[in-house]
Order: structure tokens, then C-alpha cells, then sequence
């Protein structure tokens, strides 16, 4: 094959790239086509509130149902863990249908508890969520001479000392025309080439595609006379006026409230694959990129210093070494000094072996997961558009990543113990168990204060026997797996002897256990201005998308953890410490302590209108959940590089 050949295939690849790149959607995401008239249902997904971090199901308030009845629609595991509940709503469009004053219903005379009910949520500032073709419902404010965007629209609004509640919405909806997608396949051999259209032809009949979904909530006092005989989806005899300034509907015990809506349809220059573009444009966006810009370029000048420090500082050693004869090696191995005096007990087993070998075993799972899970976040597949793929993914790939974790745990376990592999049954089972048993724990306890508030953030008791038969029949068992072929693996060899008496370590000037707390605080650098992004996304509501950008920041973490793990061990070294085994995993790993500590400030300063022990206590509870997963992943980083490094400093130099 000539270079013209080669030519001609990459020029064919080329061709074909750029013909899908039009023309290829992600799964889940396919474009809809509706024709004028076809009918659109408007789902509801569940109340949410920044203010207690608690949801609740539409239907938990005295709303409108839909004469069909609720029904929940398809979710995945994603969603149910995420505390989302779709259902369907009484909303019925037509595509490209204009109508107005849409009657829907009229509630019973509220009752004393219900009246309760409606006012707390309302004072608690819960956000109605509604979904249209998968996109949710955004809202306008004017703020002075521009706009604020919002997911959702409030219950209501507290005016004095009087509740009302927004009955009437308008709806707009945006739609762009069809476009039939048609991918061209170039085939052929030598000089000829062929374009072959694949696809159904283009339709006579017109289509269209929803690309925006707004809404304006209204709260508006109908005429009781102009209310009687109406029935649902009849129009309303009189006018409405909707003026989003303007609240008449104020809610009372004992008296009824009447819902109704308008919808209009607006055709939009936006195009399809562009339809999200409203939701990501995140306030402050060129703030967020230039804080991620100048974190990065700050954190990898100073892991540059660091690497280069360091490189020079061992580098050296070792040549002044090797440039001795043999008889000043003699007699250089006669007043050894420094890291060369704990050659026969550097590889000496550390306490607790077992669970240093299943918390290694556990970080490899966890930080396998978020490697895998923001790569392909970050290509698309785990989109916002669909929703819950993120979490299912992430529990995918942990359960797959078993066999990675019972294998590195079990060759580590066999290496601390010159190649013996008995107990590593036990061991597989204690990294199959360890995590995911304090993950189940706290969910467990979590999970009791939700169902006591009737939150729909609940996990169903049915889910969680469908996690547990997940773990127990797919984690597990892949563990195991990985922990047979670890047995059977060779253990890694020592380059040197260990003495049976261990040598005493001299006294130090300052406790080696402060130092290791402090170095968390370099790797905290690299992710601190992304995590407050990320904290926002979760507990604030906004949609987090930058997964390009967390996926450099996690990179640079880990050359930063394994930096950081790498310097405190040679120092520990250098003063005749040779406990470094658990050192090297908590200088690295205890960046979670100043994460937890971030979160403790995020709570106080950011979430400052959280009420209630019980949103307090669901903050905390998932914070040590993700705190616990960042030490364990950050802290193998440090251990395994620090390993290396040791193996690799002891196996340069020849000390009898």
C-alpha cells in the first residue's frame, strides 16, 4: 500500500466523519417529528426547593389531575435515586395549536390541612417542574435592563400577610421546522466514488420539532358565575388577564381554586442539537471558565516546581552514589545516612495490612468510575437531556470495576506477604463489602428521615432490594473474580531484605501526622473553584456540563496527589521513618478533610436559607458520602505512586 493509498482511506474516514457528524445524535436523543395537530403531553416531575432540599410529588398539593389518571412514566435507576417522579399532567397540546383559556378544573373548597400544606410550600419557596418533549419548563424574569433564566415556576408568592397562588399559565412553545437528517455513505474502490443517500425520503407532509419550552405563571381571580357548567378543557366565557406583576388569586380556607392556561406556538430559528443551549448558559459562564483556566495553569506551574525539586533532590543522590568506587561504597555503606539507613525495614508489613489492601482495593474501583463516567460525560453520552444516565452510568461502571478492585487488592495483600496468598478469600469479600456497607448505611439512615417526611427522594423499598440483589449477584461476584486472578498473579518482589527487629525510629521535631493533614491542602487547590460549581449543580438546581474541564481538573488531581504522596515519603525517608505505607495514603487522601471543611462553609455561607435539621442532616449525611469516595480514590493515588517510587528507589542502589 503506496503513500497515495493511504491517502485515499484517510480521505474516505474524513468524508465519513463529517457526513455522521451531521447527521448522528446521541442515544436517547433523536429528534421527535410532530405533525400539525398531533397531540403533546406536558409531564410534572417533582416539586423541588432550594430552601430544604426535600422533593415532593406534584400531586401531594391540591393541583389539577389528569381525567386519564396518574401515571407514572418510564424512569431509569438514575432517576429514582435522584428523587425524580414523572408523571403525566392534565396539559394537553396540539402541535401548532394556539389555544387560550383553557379551562382545567376547579379544587374542592380547600380543607384547613391543605390550605396548611399549600402555604409551607409556598413559604419554602418549592418550584413547580414541568417537561415538554424532554425539556423542562424555563421561566423569564426581567432584572433592570436583562433577563434571569429559571427551571420551573413558584406555587406562589407571599404578598404582606396573604398567600396566592399562580393558577394561570402561559405556555410558549418553540418549534423548528423539520429537517429530514440525510447521512451520506461515500463508498468505492481506486478513483471511484459513489454517495449513496441512506434514510427515508423527505415527507410531503410538514413537520416540526419542539426546541423551547417556556412558561409564565399567572395568578388570576376567575369569575365563580363564569366557572359553573365548565368542564375540562372547555374555554373560559371571559378574558384573562395575565400580568406577571399582578396576584390576585389569594388562597383561603374553605374556597376553591380554578386552574387554567394558554399555549401559543412560535416558530424558531433553533435548531435541534442546539435546543439546550437556554439551559447550560450558566450566569457567570465567562467567570467560570476563566477561574477553571487560571486554576489549571496555577496548579501545573507548581507541580512543575515540584516535580523538577524533587527529580534534582533523588536524582543526585543516586548519581553521587554510583559515581563511588567500590571500596568508598564500602565505606559509604558504613555511615549511611538519611533514607539508606531503613533499607531493612522500608518494606517491612504496616499495621493493619488487610484494610490498607481493601481501601486500595476500593479506590481503584472509585476513581476507575470517575474516569470512565466523565470521559464519556464528557463526549456526550451522559447528557442533562438525559436524565438519570449520569448516576446509572457511575453505578454500571462501579460494578464493573469489581474484578479491577479484588485484583489490585489481592496482589497487594500477596506482595505484603512475599507471595502468600492465604486469606485472600476474606479479603475479597472485605473490598466487595466495605464501601458499598457504609454507602448502604448511610443511604439507610438518610433514607429513614426522607420517608418520614414524605419526600419522594425516598429510595422505595423496592429499589433497595434491587441495589442490594446488584450488589450481591454482579459486584461481588466480580470481585472475587479479580481477587482468583490476583492470587494467581505473580507477587511483586522486594529488592531488598527485611529484618526480623524492626529498627527504631528517632524522635521528631514535629509530628508526622501534621504534615500529612497539611499536604491535602495543594491537590485541594486543584479542584476547590470546580467543586463550589459542582455543589451548585447538585444543591442549587443549576445543570453542570463543563465535564471536558472536570476531566483535565481530575487528571491534573491525580499527578497532583501522586506528586504530593511522592515528596512527604522521601522526607519521611530522609529522617529514618520507615511507617510509610499509611503516610503515603492519607497525604494524599486527606484533601477530603478540607472538602468536607468546604462543605461545612458551602452550608453556612451559600446554603444559609436551609431550614430544618432534617435538610441539614441530608446535606452532611451525602457530603461524608462524597467525602469518604474522594479519600479513598485520592489516597490510592498516593499509596500506589509512593509504592512505585519506593520499589524503584531501593532496586537503584545496591546497600548490603
Amino acid at each position: 500500500m503506496d503513500f497515495f493509498d493511504k491517502f485515499k482511506i484517510w480521505g474516505l474516514l474524513i468524508c465519513l466523519i463529517s457526513q455522521f457528524a451531521h447527521g448522528f445524535y446521541l442515544p436517547g436523543s433523536y429528534p421527535h417529528k410532530y405533525v400539525i395537530g398531533d397531540p403533546l403531553s406536558v409531564k410534572v416531575n417533582s416539586l423541588t426547593s432550594i430552601d430544604t432540599e426535600i422533593p415532593y410529588s406534584y400531586y401531594s398539593l391540591p393541583f389539577c389531575k389528569p381525567p386519564e389518571g396518574v401515571k407514572d412514566s418510564a424512569e431509569n435507576l438514575g432517576e429514582l435515586l435522584m428523587g425524580d417522579r414523572i408523571e403525566n399532567s392534565p396539559y394537553k397540546f396540539k402541535m401548532y395549536t394556539n389555544d387560550t383559556r383553557i379551562f382545567l378544573c376547579q379544587t374542592k373548597p380547600l380543607s384547613s390541612e391543605e390550605y396548611k400544606l399549600l402555604t409551607n410550600r409556598i413559604d419554602e419557596i418549592y418550584q413547580v417542574n414541568l417537561i415538554l418533549d424532554n425539556l423542562p419548563a424555563i421561566r423569564y424574569t426581567k432584572r433592570d435592563t436583562y433577563y434571569l433564566r429559571w427551571t420551573g415556576y413558584p406555587i406562589g408568592i407571599k404578598v404582606q400577610d396573604a398567600y396566592y397562588v399562580f393558577n394561570h399559565l402561559k405556555f410558549t412553545v418553540l418549534v423548528h421546522k423539520y429537517e429530514e437528517t440525510n447521512v451520506a455513505s461515500v463508498m468505492g474502490t481506486g478513483d471511484a466514488a459513489e454517495a449513496i443517500p441512506v434514510g427515508k425520503p423527505e415527507s410531503d407532509i410538514p413537520g416540526y420539532m419542539v426546541v423551547g419550552f417556556e412558561v409564565t405563571p399567572c395568578s388570576v381571580k376567575h369569575n365563580p358565575e363564569s366557572l359553573k357548567n365548565l368542564k375540562t378543557y372547555n374555554n373560559y366565557p371571559s378574558a384573562i388577564s395575565c400580568e406577571e406583576n399582578t396576584v390576585n388569586m389569594a388562597i383561603k380556607e374553605n374556597e376553591p381554586i380554578a386552574f387554567t392556561y394558554d399555549v401559543t406556538f412560535v416558530e424558531s430559528d433553533i435548531k435541534w442539537p442546539s435546543r439546550w443551549d437556554a439551559y447550560l448558559k450558566m450566569e457567570g459562564a465567562k467567570v467560570h471558565w476563566f477561574s477553571i483556566l487560571n486554576s489549571l495553569m496555577v496548579i501545573t506551574f507548581l507541580a512543575g516546581i515540584v516535580l523538577v525539586i524533587f527529580l534534582r533532590t533523588v536524582r543526585r543522590d543516586l548519581t553521587h552514589y554510583e559515581e563511588l568506587d567500590k571500596e568508598a561504597q564500602a565505606q559509604m555503606n558504613e555511615e549511611l545516612s538519611g533514607w539508606k539507613l531503613v533499607v531493612a525495614d522500608v518494606f517491612r508489613a504496616p499495621d493493619n495490612p488487610a484494610l490498607l489492601c481493601v481501601m486500595v482495593g476500593d479506590g481503584v474501583q472509585i476513581l476507575g468510575m470517575a474516569v470512565v463516567t466523565i470521559m464519556f460525560a464528557a463526549l456526550g453520552f451522559m447528557s442533562p437531556a438525559s436524565r438519570g444516565t449520569l448516576v446509572t452510568g457511575m453505578l454500571i461502571f462501579y460494578m464493573i470495576l469489581g474484578i479491577l478492585a479484588g485484583y489490585v487488592a489481592i496482589r497487594m495483600w500477596r506482595t505484603i506477604f512475599s507471595g502468600d496468598h492465604k486469606g485472600w478469600v476474606s479479603v475479597s469479600w472485605k473490598v466487595a463489602c466495605f464501601f458499598p456497607g457504609i454507602a448502604f448505611s448511610i443511604l439507610f439512615v438518610l433514607n429513614f428521615l426522607l420517608w418520614g417526611s414524605h419526600s419522594t427522594g425516598a429510595i422505595p423499598f423496592s429499589l433497595f432490594v434491587i441495589l442490594i440483589l446488584l450488589w450481591f449477584c454482579i459486584s461481588v461476584p466480580l470481585t472475587f473474580v479479580g481477587g482468583y486472578f490476583g492470587a494467581k498473579a505473580n507477587h511483586i518482589e522486594y529488592p531488598v531484605r527485611t529484618n526480623q527487629i524492626p529498627r527504631e525510629i528517632p524522635s521528631q521535631k514535629y509530628p508526622s501526622w501534621l504534615l500529612v493533614l497539611g499536604a491535602g491542602t495543594l491537590p485541594f487547590g486543584t479542584l476547590f473553584i470546580e467543586l463550589f460549581f459542582i455543589m451548585s449543580s447538585i444543591w442549587m438546581g443549576r445543570v453542570y456540563y463543563v465535564f471536558g474541564f472536570l476531566f483535565v481538573v481530575l487528571i491534573l488531581l491525580v499527578v497532583v496527589c501522586a506528586e504530593v504522596s511522592l515528596v512527604l515519603t522521601y522526607m519521611h525517608l530522609c529522617v529514618e521513618d520507615w511507617k510509610w505505607w499509611w503516610k503515603s495514603f492519607f497525604a494524599s487522601g486527606s484533601v477530603a478533610l478540607y472538602i468536607f471543611l468546604y462543605s461545612i462553609n458551602y452550608l453556612i455561607f451559600d446554603l444559609k436559607s436551609l431550614s430544618g435539621p432534617v435538610s441539614a442532616t441530608l446535606y452532611l449525611g451525602y457530603s461524608l458520602l462524597m467525602v469518604l469516595a474522594v479519600m479513598l480514590a485520592t489516597g490510592t493515588v498516593g499509596f500506589l505512586s509512593s509504592f512505585w517510587f519506593v520499589h524503584y528507589l531501593f532496586s537503584s542502589v545496591k546497600l548490603d
